[in-house]
């Protein structure tokens, strides 16, 4: 797919069909989503699959902070995948001192920027996903047992399509553009 089609055409999918995604496709959108900058290089972002259906139900039971519509839809995916970061690197230099103004921020810049990457090409393999922002960040961090200095940044469920959703309005180029 080229680049513009896949960013145009790509939605938040939150309808599944029951069908498992293999292995190496999995492993092949992340080795396009590593291609994402970060910070100095900091490749700080880790990804965590999910397809074991008790920890899948334990976070979508437990940890989405009581939205039922994201324990459904997490429910529903073939993949819940979790998008973690290494702390402590992005916008720090070696040292460990802040290298900007932003302090912590680019930790979260990073992971915004690889989790687009990984919708993308996920996508362009005629996979859907959507990133869910609703979950309690310490309970799934202790049901994927992640190591000391690991957060998660972000869940996506993954998955074959069940629907097309149609682009919502967008703003005009006129309102999210400021000539100075």
């Amino acid at each position: 797919m080229e680049t513009l089609k896949c960013i145009e055409t790509r939605r938040s999918v939150r309808r599944f069909l029951d069908k498992p995604v293999e292995k190496e496709l999995l492993e092949s959108i992340v080795a396009d989503a590593s291609m994402s900058p970060s910070w100095k290089n900091s490749q700080s972002v880790r990804y965590v699959a999910v397809t074991d259906k008790k920890i899948s139900a334990h976070i979508a039971d437990e940890c989405v902070l009581g939205f039922t519509w994201n324990g459904k839809l997490l429910k529903s995916a073939a993949v819940i995948v979790a998008l973690t970061t290494v702390t402590g690197r992005s916008g720090f230099e070696k040292d460990g001192s802040f290298s900007t103004s932003q302090g912590t921020h680019w930790q979260s810049f990073d992971a915004g920027i690889a989790a687009q990457t990984f919708s993308l090409a996920a996508w362009d393999r005629g996979l859907g996903s959507v990133i869910i922002g609703v979950y309690d960040h310490d309970m799934v961090k202790k049901a994927l047992e992640l190591p000391e200095g690991q957060q998660v940044s972000a869940l996506m469920a993954l998955g074959w399509p069940a629907e097309e959703p149609k682009a919502p309005p967008r703003k005009s180029v006129e309102e999210l553009l400021t000539w100075k």
